[in-house]
């Protein structure tokens, strides 16, 4: 990164964070809840009492570090979490975060991600990199930098910002630099406030209903609109990124999104989508979405047959990411359909019968074939095939969405 965009972040450490808050919340979310790294990337199978190493390239003020370090002492790890940033400030938020938890798994380093081989970090199980790459004059060569540091069998979690979904946030960008950009960056926060109170209805970026993030505090305004360095990627573009550094795209987050049968649902134009590719599909449910403002996604040295979680057999353990299934079923008892916003767009998928039955026995711990046999001595009818018919559809869903998850008994 150059000096202005390490600048930046010593002056307005993203995302605004206050270390009091922690005795309040865990700040969670996609890439790197362990549930979605052992999913995603280890077939669901990884013990996380053994020792794990995870680098976190692009620190900034913790959130990622905070939360793996958090789950992997809850499941009584001795391995570690590297946060490593260029900015002191950054770092001395994320610290005092890591203080406030008692978390004493954190190493913290202060450096770039482009020196991670010079660093002798060693090499790391997971590498997440979230909202950095898009931040580097050669984000081809900082991926590559984090490949090296990745070991045989492990895998990354990584955000880029998306093109579609952040229309109207360059020429903004634009305008910014234009009118006030060699001012110092107090000043232009002043008049971006002033212009975002000016900008026409007709403006591409008023017109964007899922652009906010300029709406809090300073920090996420200047992140926005005005980062000296950062550049959008398509699903296409993705995916050249990823092949280059001999990478492959597990999946992306959340995958119904990237399904064109979200957003499509005549049988005519379904069958022409069905003869693309993966990444094909995905890149078309991106353009008739159009409101992906950033890409989450999974990617492993490995194929994703080799990593990817599936319910294949009674040992799967479903684990719900954050819901509570015993609430979830109450709330889609009534017409079993489960509801969402999407970033401006309201959708709507239909669950199987079952889900109602099924949804309050998800808790992490309990196998599938324990699930079934329950719901077999309250109705004989429920065998093994006609359940797994049902858990199936709830599974197509709830995973799909990134809500149920699979792991295995280690």
């Amino acid at each position: 990164m150059n000096d202005n965009v390490r600048d930046q972040y010593e002056a307005y450490p993203y995302p605004s964070r206050d270390p009091a808050d922690e005795a309040k919340r865990l700040v969670v979310g996609s890439p790197s809840n362990l549930l979605e790294v052992n999913h995603y990337l280890f077939g669901g199978r990884r013990d996380f009492t053994k020792p794990f190493r995870a680098l976190v390239a692009g620190g900034g003020t913790g959130d990622a570090s905070i939360m793996l370090a958090q789950q992997l002492a809850n499941a009584g790890n001795t391995g570690e979490v590297v946060y490593l940033d260029l900015s002191t400030t950054s770092r001395g938020i994320a610290e005092a975060r890591a203080a406030a938890r008692g978390l004493t798994n954190i190493r913290f380093v202060t450096g770039s991600l482009l020196d991670v081989e010079s660093l002798d970090l060693g090499l790391f199980d997971y590498i997440d990199c979230c909202g950095v790459l898009h931040h580097l004059s050669d984000p081809e060569a900082g991926l590559a930098a984090l490949t090296g540091a990745l070991a045989p069998d492990g895998g990354m979690g990584l955000m880029v910002y998306g093109t579609y979904g952040r229309s109207g946030v360059y020429p903004l960008q634009d305008v910014l630099r234009q009118l006030v950009g060699d001012r110092a960056l107090a000043e232009q926060v002043s008049y971006a406030r002033r212009l975002l109170a000016n900008l026409p209805p007709t403006n591409l970026f008023a017109r964007n209903p899922v652009l906010r993030d300029h709406t809090g505090s300073d920090a996420e305004l200047v992140d926005l609109l005005l980062h000296s360095q950062d550049r959008s990627y398509t699903v296409e573009e993705i995916s050249g990124l990823v092949r280059g550094c001999g990478l492959r795209l597990i999946s992306f987050i959340e995958p119904l999104r990237y399904d064109p049968a979200t957003y499509v649902k005549d049988p005519v134009l379904l069958r022409q989508v069905g003869s693309l590719t993966p990444d094909g599909r995905a890149a078309v449910a991106e353009k008739l979405a159009g409101n992906l403002k950033t890409h989450v996604f999974y990617v492993s040295k490995r194929p994703a047959t080799d990593t990817l979680a599936w319910p294949d057999g009674p040992e799967a353990i479903p684990c719900l990411r954050v819901l509570d299934g015993a609430q979830l079923a109450k709330a889609v008892q009534r017409d079993l359909v489960l509801k969402g916003e999407f970033d401006g767009l309201s959708l709507k998928f239909p669950l199987p019968r079952l889900a109602t039955a099924v949804l309050p026995w998800i808790d992490g711990n309990t196998t599938l074939g324990e699930i079934q046999r329950a719901l077999q001595d309250l109705d004989p009818r429920q065998d093994w095939d006609h359940f797994k018919a049902q858990f199936d559809q709830l599974y197509q869903v709830l995973g799909g969405l990134n809500h149920l998850l699979i792991r295995y008994a280690v």
